[in-house]
This record gives structure tokens, C-alpha cells and sequence, in this order.
């Protein structure tokens, strides 16, 4: 599989040198107008739950925790202060890592960096099951996990007492100059054993696959959907959604819930660090859905699922 290319999997066009070039001539991927200051923090730990609960913690860009009395998963860790390329984080991690609980599996979207971080890797534990797209698992084989299973779109795996199921996105991979579209890329449903089921789409553009998503995996409870770097539209397009795309995924998905991230953590391009948070509350508003069903966590926030999950 390491040689295996998954370029035909691309539904729209990846970025390209001549684009890399024309964006940097014209003033480079940062926000014009940082204002990191202003991205809300709530860092005061982690909130405990009680059985028949499912919560859902917003570490920071695409960093999830997902606990419930079944298990812990760790989606997409980031916990270092820089990624190569881009400034340093403008706010830090929601959670010490030093404040994890036990963690029964990691799931890795894909290989960008703002998702896939060798320093936070190496403070996993080595026997940490892992699940991560075809062609990425010799990545952490090489540093030392015993546990790691490697998912097509589509297929899904058991840890824990729950089941992961990787499904496709709307974008791309590469990790160094040489391996453009080697491994594959995606998002993860994630079902427990009393009936919770939620979405982590990683990064995509827009596209038909949510309502595929959605057809395959009625009754979402939570869609955590990234809402940032997409500006700008020429560049970000096919790869990244804006936040009303973000809100008509979430739809798409007949998620009941919609939770944001992948925005106020990296300034990997030109929006304001806050302003998907302000368009993301007014796009939600204007479609007329539940103003509970948007959970705009701000860094290091816990939302809670009951039983019943709300339904």
C-alpha cells in the first residue's frame, strides 16, 4: 500500500505550486487581521459525567476527546505550540495533556500536519490502539505502535465497545514533497454501544459526500465540522468549507447537532481568527434550526449528551 496513489479519490482540485506561489506573492496564508486575543477560552478541566452520558471536549482546531462510560477516544491530537509552516498557535490546547484520561483509541483523519503531530504522538502510549487511513499506517509502525489498523473508506473496525467507521472527505494528503495523495483521507462515525452516534469530519470541502454520510448513518446525534481556513475561496474551495457550508453539511448529515472546530487554533489562512465563529452563529440562525442544536464550543469546552441522547 506505501506505493499506492490515492489521487483518484480527489473530487476537486488540490493545491498546486503555481497556486502556492501566487498565494504567497499576494500576501501569504496568515490572517490579515489576526486578533488571536479574542478566540474564547475556557480552561478549567474536565468536566466528569455520569453513566448514560456521552461528552464531547474541544481540545482545540480538530482535536476532540470523546468520553463515555464505554470509552475514551482521542480524535486528530495536536498538542504542540507550532506545526511546521505557520505561526504559533494562538491559543493553547483546551486540556493539559497531562490531564488525559486513559485513552482506548486514537483516530486519525489524515496526514496534514494540523492533524497529524509527531511531537504529541510520541507522548502516546506505544500500545494505544490506532486507526488511521489506508497507506498511513506504517507511519506509526515506524514509531513503535503495536496496535494499528489501517481503514478504506467505508470499512469500520470494533475498539472498546464501540464501533469507528471511516468515511470519505473532500480533500487531499501529503506529508512531505514526495508523497502527494500516498496515504488517504477521510473523517470518522463513531456509534456506542447504547446508540450514540457521532460524526468527526476532519477537513473537506463541500460535497455530496455528507448526504451519503447521512444515508449510510441516519440518526447523528453530534457533527463536530470544521468552519475555518477558507479564505481565500479561490485557493481553499474544493479542500475547505466556509461556515454556512459547514451548516448546510451538518444538514446534509441529518445530524441533530452540529459542533465547530478547525478554526482560532493555527492562522493557516487569510480570515480573521474570529470570524468563522460570527458566521457560523448567523448561518445557523438563518436556516431556522434549533438554536440548541449549534454547540459553537469555545477552546476547552465540554458539551454533554444524555441518555436519551435529546431526541
Amino acid at each position: 500500500m506505501a506505493s499506492r496513489s490515492f489521487a483518484d479519490r480527489l473530487s476537486g482540485p488540490r493545491p498546486y505550486l503555481p497556486d502556492v506561489l501566487r498565494l504567497l506573492a499576494s500576501g501569504g496564508f496568515g490572517p490579515h487581521h489576526p486578533d488571536g486575543d479574542r478566540v474564547p477560552l475556557l480552561r478549567t478541566g474536565l468536566t466528569p459525567i455520569e453513566s448514560g452520558q456521552t461528552a464531547l471536549t474541544w481540545i482545540g482546531h480538530a482535536t476532540y476527546l470523546v468520553r463515555s462510560s464505554e470509552t475514551c477516544v482521542l480524535i486528530d491530537p495536536v498538542w504542540s505550540r507550532r506545526i511546521p509552516g505557520v505561526q504559533p498557535r494562538l491559543t493553547p490546547p483546551g486540556l493539559a495533556f497531562s490531564e488525559l484520561p486513559p485513552v482506548d483509541a486514537v483516530l486519525i483523519s489524515h496526514n496534514h500536519y494540523d492533524h497529524l503531530d509527531a511531537p504529541t504522538v510520541r507522548r502516546l502510549r506505544r500500545d494505544t490502539p490506532v486507526f488511521v487511513p489506508r497507506g498511513l499506517g506504517a507511519w506509526f509502525g515506524r514509531r513503535g505502535f503495536t496496535s494499528v489498523t489501517e481503514l478504506d473508506w467505508w470499512e469500520s473496525a470494533e475498539v472498546a465497545g464501540i464501533d469507528v467507521e471511516f468515511v470519505p472527505a473532500h480533500h487531499w494528503s501529503r506529508r512531505t514533497l514526495w508523497d502527494t495523495c500516498r496515504t488517504l483521507w477521510g473523517g470518522w462515525v463513531i456509534t456506542g454501544e447504547n446508540g450514540w452516534r457521532l460524526f468527526h469530519a476532519g477537513d473537506s470541502g463541500y460535497g455530496e459526500y455528507f448526504a451519503e454520510i447521512g444515508r449510510r448513518h441516519p440518526g447523528i446525534d453530534v457533527a463536530m465540522l470544521p468552519i475555518g481556513c477558507y479564505s481565500p475561496r479561490w485557493f481553499m474551495r474544493s479542500v475547505h468549507m466556509t461556515p454556512e457550508e459547514a451548516v448546510r453539511a451538518a444538514l446534509d448529515v441529518g445530524a441533530a447537532r452540529m459542533a465547530s472546530m478547525h478554526w482560532g487554533t493555527f492562522a493557516l489562512s487569510r480570515e480573521p481568527p474570529v470570524e468563522p465563529l460570527v458566521r457560523l452563529r448567523k448561518a445557523w440562525y438563518e436556516t431556522g434550526c434549533d438554536p440548541l442544536g449549534l454547540w459553537d464550543l469555545v477552546v476547552g469546552e465540554t458539551r454533554v449528551l444524555e441518555g436519551d441522547h435529546g431526541r
